[in-house]
């Protein structure tokens, strides 16, 4: 059977905080505000496969109200859901994904992030597919104000 789910995610933006994306440190004046460390990308990820798995949400599992997040690294969420989603008899096929941010341009950084995320969840590259677009400054993200990601994850049991 095959199960597709999907994710989303968004975070303000602010000065002086870090801009976690993909489990990479982006240089920039301004970064996501979050619980954790704000990883739009794979919080959106993690929703994607809770969503296709019908394992819940990120917020049950890693609720910003519990102190043992707080600043954590989402890598952790990301491994942590894909052991769960495999340990209930899902194969990951594929994750496709988008993240929504003015600037700065990221394209240097999706083979990195493709490269981490595939390795963090064992499977294969290929397997992971990252875009990138803006807003062409409209609205909160486009003025830069915060971020966005989408994602979808197909899965086979």
């Amino acid at each position: 059977m095959i199960k597709t789910g999907i994710g989303y995610d968004v975070h303000k933006l602010a000065r002086g905080k870090k801009l976690v994306i993909g489990g990479l440190e982006i240089p920039s004046k301004f970064g996501s505000v979050g619980h954790s460390d704000g990883d739009v990308l794979l919080h959106a990820m993690v929703d994607s496969m809770l969503g296709g798995s019908s394992l819940g949400d990120i917020g049950q599992l890693f609720s910003s109200e519990d102190d043992k997040w707080k600043n954590a690294n989402s890598m952790i969420f990301l491994e942590n859901v894909s052991e769960k989603v495999k340990s209930a008899g899902f194969r990951i096929n594929h994750i496709d994904s988008v993240i929504i941010l003015q600037k700065p341009n990221l394209s240097q950084y999706i083979i990195t992030m493709r490269s981490n995320i595939a390795n963090t969840i064992k499977i294969d590259k290929s397997q992971i597919s990252i875009k990138a677009t803006t807003t062409d400054y409209i609205g909160d993200i486009g003025k830069g104000n915060a971020i966005a990601a989408q994602a979808i994850t197909t899965l086979e049991n």
